[in-house]
Parts: C-alpha cells; structure tokens; sequence
C-alpha cells in the first residue's frame, strides 16, 4: 500500500515569509516557470533546470531559499 505524501512541511515553507516572497518572484517570472513545470511532469528534467537556471542563479532568490533551507 503506497502512503499518501505529508505535505504539511511545504505547506508550512510555503507560508512563510521568505516562501511567500519566493512564490511572488516565481509568479512574476511567468512563462519561464510554466514551461519548466510542463517539462519536469513530461519527464525532462535538464529542460525544465535549464529554463530556471538563470531564475535560480539570482542572488535574491538563493537568499530565499537559504532561508528555507534553514527552516527545514
């Protein structure tokens, strides 16, 4: 029997201050995110890391989730 996933600890990540922040500059990268998530779920995961790459490699966004990592 396969057990359900415990989101509980996202969820928490997610409400945060630096998660809320971190949701907000995904959003407002638009389609880079989209079209990431489309490949990741397509099972292109080099494709999807490449479109958020220069995302990722923002100093903000590292900020952010060192802080998450940190909440963990």
């Amino acid at each position: 029997m396969q057990q359900t996933p415990d989101y509980s600890q996202l969820a928490r990540l997610a409400q945060s201050e630096a998660g809320q922040r971190l949701l907000s500059l995904l959003q407002g990268s638009g389609a880079s995110v989209q079209a990431a998530a489309d490949r990741a779920s397509a099972g292109d995961y080099a494709q999807a890391q490449q479109l958020l790459s220069p995302l990722l490699h923002r100093a903000d966004v590292q900020a952010l989730l060192k802080q998450l990592e940190g909440q963990l």
